[in-house]
């Protein structure tokens, strides 16, 4: 059942567009999300493989998200009224995830953080609950916190957390992009796709960052506020798409923009 849903999500060249829409758990209506069930639309029309998101959305917006892989984030913190300085809490249970018909469950964990161990606990054992179940779990991998500056996230750590995040048993991990970032896919024996972070100032820089990745081994991309927040998140999520399945340059993937 894990590698059925699993297929859901993951294509049949082992590669992955998964927009990320699980901002409003901190943010409330984030920019490009006040809508969600336009913004699913739209990135479905883009070709997007699966959508990560909270249990809220999931409910609501079944219909939109038919059509996509479905990964439902399961833990949650503080909100930015409280300058997220909550530790990861376990929101919503694996029953929860599957009777929103949810192909995967999304739990972040921090190694160098100050919450460690806890998330590292909170990330295991969730492991066991969904895998009793067939359901497989994207570890969300992030050298230090959300919060952590540069210099936490350089290729080293972020190769070892993400391989920490695949000894406890994650099924695929999701995680920042560093330079030489073939350290990162190589030592990880389990997919990573590369996390897109806040809104960037220049689409070509993002997607020569994906192009990157994707030659270093990288087997695709989480991507959020640059997919929804950008002026055509269809036209963005096509050209993403371009580069991931269809091999397409970075010069090609912009002339898709500019149509």
């Amino acid at each position: 059942m894990t590698t059925r849903r699993m297929n859901r999500i993951f294509q049949s060249d082992g590669r992955a567009l998964i927009v990320a829409l699980d901002h409003g758990l901190l943010d409330g209506p984030t920019p490009g999300l006040e809508k969600p069930g336009e913004t699913i639309s739209k990135i479905v029309e883009g070709g997007a493989d699966a959508v990560l998101t909270s249990y809220g959305i999931s409910i609501r917006f079944a219909k939109e998200l038919a059509r996509v892989g479905l990964i439902m984030r399961a833990d949650g913190s503080g909100t930015r009224m409280s300058g997220y300085k909550s530790a990861n809490s376990i929101f919503f249970n694996v029953e929860q995830a599957l009777d929103t018909g949810a192909d995967a469950l999304a739990i972040s964990a921090f190694p160098g953080g100050a919450n460690e161990v806890e998330s590292l606990e909170i990330l295991s054992q969730t492991v066991g609950r969904a895998h009793a179940h067939g359901l497989p779990v994207l570890a969300e991998m992030v050298p230090g916190g959300f919060d952590s500056p540069p210099e936490k996230r350089t290729t080293e750590a972020i190769a070892l957390a993400s391989r920490v995040g695949a000894e406890l048993g994650a099924d695929f991990i999701k995680t920042p992009y560093a330079p030489n970032f073939e350290q990162v896919s190589k030592s990880t024996y389990i997919p990573v796709v590369i996390l897109g972070g806040a809104k960037r100032g220049k689409e070509a820089d993002m997607l020569k960052d994906i192009k990157a990745a994707l030659d270093a081994g990288a087997n695709g991309v989480a991507i959020g506020r640059n997919i929804f927040q950008a002026e055509d998140p269809a036209a963005m999520t096509r050209a993403i798409s371009a580069i991931l399945h269809n091999g397409a340059s970075v010069e090609e993937a912009l002339a898709i923009l500019a149509k």
